[in-house]
């Protein structure tokens, strides 16, 4: 089960997993002592207290949004599939700029600590934050999934295990340990490790381009010969189409997809939470730059790692590593610089999967605790103890069904998971954001409805499509129960959500709190308020 070999073609297993339990070790006693005062109130546990700068909060966000989809999903991406690949980081990076533009200030004026803090800010509390609070769960859940996925492929790559389950014994440990993160270090431990993350991922991404422009002198077009001379001359990896131009199903799958991504973004309640944790919108506004800098660069390089991994590594090397595409990245580390190299690319791409679902895993527990526990079934009269008590049971339960979808989809991309997630947050959450925020009209039933639609629409149809079950990449590939023919369902989702929405507006009644709907417009444009809000 264990191959343990001096060298293998995973390097040398010992020294990677010697690196990698030295770098959860370091990282869990920082977590540790980041948080040694304790988290009583429920401004410690879900923002830190708001008291980052924007340098450190643009270097959190930067770590939250530069998942092991970015890394491992799009590097393996563009080796299999060339320019489509490519596309992934386009649209992650696009949609960046779109939540930026839209949300991201408006938002951070006028919650607290989460979404569905917003939402209900000028309607009825209650059904808004159970639809809500259902919305953010199963984004983060279908998030937590992805992040799962590529801690299995990753882990069974470095210690090179074929067998299915051990690696899915490896995601089991991996929720373990995520779970010890947040309930350590509650949003103070995990941000500090996520800044540690986004700079060394950042900077080895760079050592590893510098590496590939020496080996090819300077000339990205020698680079790109060689991944076609992979592929055995096939010159459709450098054009569009190569996955998404085969035939009308793809091209719509294509569209589904580039919505999804657009739009996802401004509606991932894991990303937009980091805004509360900066004291002024000043900071805000300072994070925002740190973050497109380092995410924007991050997305350029991810081609050069892409189409490198295809001409040092070859695709069908990659297709026959544990993880398939996933194992793309560690695998380039160890052509161009040997195995101690690849055990720390591994152990930092392994510190970004643990950062990522640590930010998951605490974003999904305030909805639950502050949405549900205290908004409604506790009326707003559960203390901070409680809220904080409910977060860390959530934080447990949310690990163990994440560890067991996880194992499921093992043998996915995680980059094509992650944007299952951002269709889910797209169709469900990013309706009722844009309307509540601009549309003085919206109402508690608009809401509610185009939260529920969204949401189950978009479930729904993913149960039933390619992505589950009926092909030989599903995550079911022994069944077959798929009747809608994309893997994507954004293209009737996201359209659902925003109608459904519009249409709950004009049948239900208005909710007759014109004062409220004024103080949100002006805390939403000035952030006149703000601070309080984040005092209180």
């Amino acid at each position: 089960m264990f191959n343990l070999a001096a060298e293998s073609s995973a390097g040398n297993p010992t020294l990677n997993m010697s690196v990698f339990v030295a770098f959860i070790v370091v990282t869990l006693g920082i977590v540790t002592y980041a948080s040694r005062r304790p988290q009583k109130s429920a401004s410690d546990f879900y923002t830190g207290g708001a008291q980052f700068s924007g340098t450190q909060n643009g270097l959190a966000i930067a770590g939250d949004y530069l998942s092991a989809a970015s890394f491992l999903g799009i590097v393996g991406a563009i080796a299999m599939t060339g320019y489509d690949g490519f596309l992934y980081s386009i649209g992650f990076f696009v949609a960046w700029l779109i939540a930026l533009l839209l949300v991201a200030e408006p938002l951070r004026n006028t919650g607290r600590f989460t979404m569905a803090d917003v939402l209900s800010f000028r309607l009825k509390q209650r059904p808004v934050r159970v639809a809500a609070a259902f919305a953010t769960l199963g984004v983060s859940l279908f998030y937590l999934v992805a992040q799962m996925a590529g801690a299995g492929s990753l882990v069974a790559v470095l210690m090179d295990i074929h067998d299915k389950t051990a690696q899915a014994a490896i995601v089991a440990v991996v929720g373990v340990v995520m779970i010890a993160y947040v309930l350590i270090g509650g949003m103070k431990g995990t941000t500090i490790v996520q800044m540690i993350k986004a700079v060394l991922l950042c900077s080895c991404v760079v050592i590893m381009v510098i590496i590939i422009a020496v080996m090819v002198k300077g000339n990205f077009s020698e680079l790109l010969a060689r991944a076609v001379e992979a592929h055995g001359g096939n010159e459709a990896i450098l054009e569009p189409g190569m996955k998404y131009g085969k035939s009308d199903t793809t091209k719509l799958d294509f569209i589904a997809l580039g919505l999804s991504l657009s739009l996802g973004v401004a509606g991932l309640p894991h990303v937009l939470m980091r805004f509360y944790t900066v004291p002024t919108a000043k900071a805000a506004r300072k994070s925002v730059t740190w973050a497109i800098v380092l995410i924007g660069g991050f997305y350029l390089l991810t081609l050069v790692l892409g189409y490198a991994a295809a001409a040092y590594v070859g695709p069908e090397r990659i297709k026959a590593a544990p993880g398939g595409a996933n194992s793309a990245a560690p695998l380039l580390a160890l052509e161009l610089a040997g195995p101690i190299f690849m055990a720390i690319i591994s152990a930092v791409a392994f510190a970004t999967v643990l950062a990522v679902v640590a930010g998951l895993a605490i974003t999904a527990s305030a909805s639950v605790a502050h949405d549900l526990y205290n908004s409604v079934i506790r009326k707003g009269q559960a203390t901070p103890e409680e809220q904080v008590r409910v977060s860390r049971i959530t934080v447990v339960v949310i690990g163990i069904v994440s560890i067991l979808l996880g194992i499921g989809a093992m043998s996915q991309n995680v980059a094509f998971l992650v944007s299952l997630a951002f269709c889910i947050a797209a169709s469900a959450n990013v309706p009722t954001i844009l309307y509540s925020l601009y549309w003085k009209r919206f109402n508690t039933t608009g809401a509610v409805a185009s939260l529920w639609t969204g949401l189950l629409s978009a479930i729904f149809l993913i149960i039933f499509s390619p992505a589950v079950s009926g092909a030989e990449t599903s995550i079911l590939p022994n069944a077959d129960f798929a009747w809608f023919p994309l893997a994507n369902p954004g293209l009737v989702s996201i359209p659902l959500g925003f109608l459904a929405g519009i249409v709950g507006t004009y049948l239900g009644k208005p909710d007759n709190l014109d004062d409220l709907q004024a103080e949100m417009e002006v805390r939403s444009l000035t952030g006149v308020g703000v601070e309080a809000a984040v005092d209180h």
